[in-house]
């Protein structure tokens, strides 16, 4: 049960009140940030919470049990609090959010209503709409493990056992063909699609601390050229370094012959499909346990 403070419990009995929102966002990179809907900025608990960044809330569902309800928040970009480039490269992506009830007169008088979890964000032109997800809607992700002939490690894990220092690489931007093509150089020393479903992770430059999956590594008049899966978020231009991380397929046959790792493979590739599974005895197929697939 959530109790009200006293002294915001007696502003709340009286005849006025002069109540706000506001907002604690903490991204996963560190950086914290206060927003409020009032007129001014508000401090408290070692935090500014800036009125000039136009934060607005919508209805908020809630409810009892697990379910996921949720709300939004609206507001403007503004250079002083949250603009268009750190949305668009995904830095308030899970951000966890402490949403607040505040007597702006007395900003001790206050209550946390709830913590919640950035979700999908939208650009409708100057402006930003963001969803904020109950943390019970991790209660929606599958877990555990699921039988497959692919591996279901991520690369490099504790599960999957490689040593990934081994297969990364440093190169420097030479060209940005779009928003999904870069070419670099320092790749020379690997064979074209040696990076391809890997990741590449920019360490100078604008986007500086950002990463990137990547969806094909190509050769072409000697150059090495990537092609990522999403649009980069942030700009990039030639000269910007990066680290690039190989790539796995989750196959049998890459795990043994590009890792050397096929004793430690994480799936399960001499299951049968599903034709041997819905099949019948016919008296002529051996069942003695042999692995049906090399």
């Amino acid at each position: 049960m959530r109790t009200v403070p006293a002294g915001l419990q007696a502003h709340l009995d009286g005849e006025a009140t002069t109540l706000c929102n506001a907002w604690r966002v903490v991204r996963r990179d560190g950086v914290v940030l206060g927003f409020t809907d009032h007129d001014r900025d508000l401090d408290f608990d070692g935090l500014t919470y800036l009125a000039a960044s136009g934060f607005e809330a919508s209805e908020t569902e809630d409810g009892n049990g697990l379910s996921a309800e949720g709300g939004d928040v609206s507001g403007g970009f503004s250079a002083d609090a949250i603009t268009a480039e750190d949305l668009s490269a995904g830095r308030y992506d899970g951000a966890k959010v402490e949403v607040f009830l505040v007597n702006w007169q007395a900003t001790g008088q206050r209550l946390l209503l709830r913590t919640a979890e950035l979700g999908e964000v939208r650009r409708e032109g100057g402006l930003f709409r963001a969803e904020l997800r109950r943390l019970t809607h991790t209660l929606d992700q599958v877990k555990g493990r699921i039988y497959g002939r692919q591996c279901d490690a991520v690369l490099g894990d504790a599960r999957c056992g490689v040593n990934l220092a081994a297969y990364r690489a440093t190169a420097t931007v030479s060209a940005v063909t779009d928003d999904m093509h870069i070419e670099v150089t320092g790749l020379s020393g690997f064979a074209e699609r040696f990076f391809r479903y890997g990741v590449l992770s920019f360490t100078g430059g604008a986007a500086a601390g950002l990463s990137a999956d990547i969806e094909d590594h190509r050769k072409a008049a000697g150059a090495d050229s990537l092609t990522l899966w999403l649009p980069m978020a942030a700009g990039v231009a030639a000269g910007d370094t990066l680290q690039v991380t190989a790539g796995c397929d989750k196959r049998f046959s890459t795990c043994k012959a590009k890792f050397n790792n096929r004793l430690n493979f994480q799936g399960f590739p001499h299951m049968p499909g599903s034709d041997f599974s819905y099949g019948y005895a016919d008296g002529q197929t051996v069942h003695d346990g042999r692995p049906l697939y090399g």
